[in-house]
């Protein structure tokens, strides 16, 4: 492949290629899918157990690999690559990616065939951007500080992120913080265009990381679409896992 594919390949030239027609020759239950669930920024794949348990209960294969997010010879193609290879030959994909997963899973998107891309209170990439810049480039502070004037700072980590999560999973939640490289940050994301992939955008109305009428006006100016909202925090995977795996479901049964 040429373009963006070769360029999300690079790091990983050694090993066998896939093919899309590979991965559709596989027969599947026509009932069943696969949710690649990709985590945030210093995060890891226990974020979506909760979700992860509500659609394997539905019938569902569900992968949600840690990232390589210590590492830093990783970047933005070595995060897709993780996710690929976590998917192996699973057909009927969805890829669901949440807050800095959203610079991950348009690169999946675009390495193997994918029915379904969902963005939970997600980054939106622009062609050549570095992730970096995103909040500059988005007007990100200036949102920032007109919510927290209207609504005051959150003063600490559990009030930005987990006010609605019990606060056993709140405090499971941030001991299981890993580390995060800048390398991703500081390299342009590889794609031209957003895939030829539909594309949900699954805004959270209680964020108050990314305020809703900045993700709102964002996805508009960037995915031309208008979002979808749920009730829940930054970390609605933690406080709704089933609301959440009921409009994920929910995606699915009208693809």
């Amino acid at each position: 492949m040429a373009g963006p594919v070769a360029t999300v390949r690079a790091a990983r030239a050694s090993g066998p290629r896939r093919s899309r027609r590979h991965v559709r020759a596989i027969a599947y239950d026509p009932g069943m899918a696969t949710y690649a669930l990709i985590h945030g920024a210093g995060d890891g794949g226990w974020f979506w157990h909760l979700v992860a348990a509500e659609l394997r209960g539905r019938g569902q294969e569900v992968v949600a690999p840690d990232l390589p997010t210590e590492d830093d010879a990783a970047g933005l193609p070595e995060y897709a690559e993780a996710v690929v290879e976590a998917v192996g030959d699973r057909g009927d994909l969805i890829v669901v990616a949440q807050s800095f997963g959203g610079f991950t899973a348009p690169l999946v998107c675009d390495l193997v065939p994918a029915d379904l891309l969902v963005l939970l209170a997600g980054m939106v990439p622009s062609p050549g951007e570095r992730p970096g810049d995103w909040w500059a480039n988005t007007g990100y502070r200036q949102a920032r500080r007109a919510y927290d004037e209207r609504h005051g700072r959150p003063p600490d980590d559990i009030a930005m992120f987990f006010h609605d999560v019990p606060p056993d999973l709140a405090a499971e939640s941030m001991a299981r913080a890993r580390g995060q490289s800048a390398t991703p940050l500081e390299r342009p994301w590889p794609l031209p265009a957003w895939p030829e992939v539909p594309t949900r955008f699954l805004l959270c109305r209680d964020d108050r990381f990314f305020p809703p009428e900045f993700l709102r006006r964002v996805v508009r100016e960037r995915l031309g679409i208008v979002p979808d909202e749920i009730d829940g925090s930054h970390c609605v995977a933690l406080s709704r896992p089933r609301e959440l795996a009921d409009r994920l479901e929910g995606y699915r049964a009208v693809l």
